[in-house]
């Protein structure tokens, strides 16, 4: 099954979060916040602005950081995807 973005949306695949931090203290899973970071899967083909399609900035692979509470959740196959605005991707990790 293929999950194809519209517009200016991508899909990204979480990164799992460390449980353990660098000094071997680890975390508990109470109130734990949706991890706001993942990888992109695909990527739309862009918003219609005037007329004229916009260029998405990210591209297949990029580890994206985007607003925590933005993405839309979609579970597939056992996996879990989540379905992002390219307004609310704030950075690209490098």
């Amino acid at each position: 099954m293929q999950l194809r973005p519209l517009g200016g949306h991508i899909i990204v695949e979480p990164q799992e979060r460390e449980t353990k931090t660098a000094s071997g203290i680890y975390l508990p899973d109470a109130g734990e916040k949706r991890q706001g970071q993942g990888v992109v899967i695909a990527i739309g083909p862009g918003k219609i602005e005037k007329g004229e399609r916009q260029p998405v900035e990210v591209k297949v692979g990029d580890v994206v950081v985007f607003k925590q509470y933005a993405p839309d959740e979609v579970k597939l196959e056992s996996k879990t995807f989540l379905i992002v605005s390219v307004d609310d991707v704030t950075a690209v990790i490098e």
